[in-house]
């Protein structure tokens, strides 16, 4: 394992959210959380939701709430592409909170074409609110 930082860069469609040298990233994959440091082997992973947390050399740590997307690491370069990201320390968590209260009073519509599928996108729905209100409560908690 090299010692070298890499660069992490964290891009929606509509904005660039980082383009920084990082020593470690942890990332919420798909499947569970994986960290990611200096000479990992290439990887192409698919995104799930939750908090991206990514350090500094000299320090410094900085998190992000992450839905959905895709990551690259390749060539001392992680690229983080999200469908929907957000800065910990711009979220408001009253904000959060009100997201997480309408997401859990939504139902599945009666005349719903596909009950099943409209279930399952409340289920992420819901899902994804809690995680951003879990990211930006922790934030407030580091001080970010």
């Amino acid at each position: 394992m090299s010692g070298t930082p890499f660069r992490c860069r964290v891009v929606t469609p509509t904005q660039q959210l980082l383009d920084d040298k990082a020593t470690y990233a942890s990332i919420p994959a798909w499947d569970g959380l994986f960290g990611v440091l200096p000479g990992r082997a290439p990887i192409i992973a698919k995104l799930g939701v939750g908090e991206l947390a990514v350090e500094f050399p000299g320090g410094g740590r900085r998190s992000f709430f992450i839905d959905g997307g895709f990551v690259r690491m390749s060539s001392g370069e992680l690229t983080i592409l999200a469908d929907r990201a957000a800065k910990a320390e711009e979220l408001v968590v009253s904000e959060c909170e009100a997201e997480v209260k309408a997401a859990e009073a939504r139902i599945v519509p009666a005349d719903a074409r596909d009950r099943q599928q409209a279930a399952d996108r409340l289920s992420d729905e819901r899902r994804a609110s809690r995680a951003k209100l879990r990211v930006a409560v922790a934030a407030k908690g580091r001080g970010i």
